[in-house]
């Protein structure tokens, strides 16, 4: 018998309700110039050298950590909906990068609100538990979708 064993213990899914509509919550994910204005933590900056919004298209970014650390990211689409959903690959952007991970993104309109999905999935449990010891990936989750609503604000 062929038993599904699950995947929580791997993933890390954070959700939140946007007081935006569905399609300015896209836009503010999707397009290069306003992406840059929130993604990350609290305190990092980003300097986004392509974004390719389509499957089989590459994101290549740049987050300045507070301390002056410079993060090289690579993101390859993997699935495009407009406005519903986003999934790509998430990594550094080096050859064999073990850290990688699968990213859903979901934007579920809820009247004039979206409700965001933002569902992590690591190849093992270890690597799930290593980015949420070592880089605090959940605080840091909460913190970019904080950013991303005071963002769309003054959109």
């Amino acid at each position: 018998m062929n038993r599904d064993t699950g995947t929580s213990d791997r993933e890390i899914i954070i959700t939140r309700l946007i007081d935006a509509p569905r399609e300015l919550v896209w836009q503010a994910w999707t397009d290069p110039v306003n992406i840059a204005k929130w993604w990350g933590p609290n305190g990092f900056t980003n300097t986004i050298h392509a974004m390719d919004v389509r499957p089989g298209g590459v994101w290549l970014f740049d987050m300045h950590g507070p301390d002056g650390t410079d993060y090289p990211n690579r993101i390859e689409f993997i699935e495009v909906v407009k406005p519903e959903r986003l999934v790509y690959k998430h990594g550094s952007g080096e050859a064999n990068d073990a850290s990688a991970f699968d990213v859903t993104v979901t934007f579920d309109a809820q009247g004039g609100r979206t409700r965001l999905t933002l569902r992590s999935l690591f190849a093992t449990a270890a690597a799930r538990d290593f980015v949420v010891k070592e880089f605090k990936a959940i605080e840091g989750g909460n913190q970019m979708l904080d950013r991303l609503e005071r963002y769309l604000v003054r959109m």
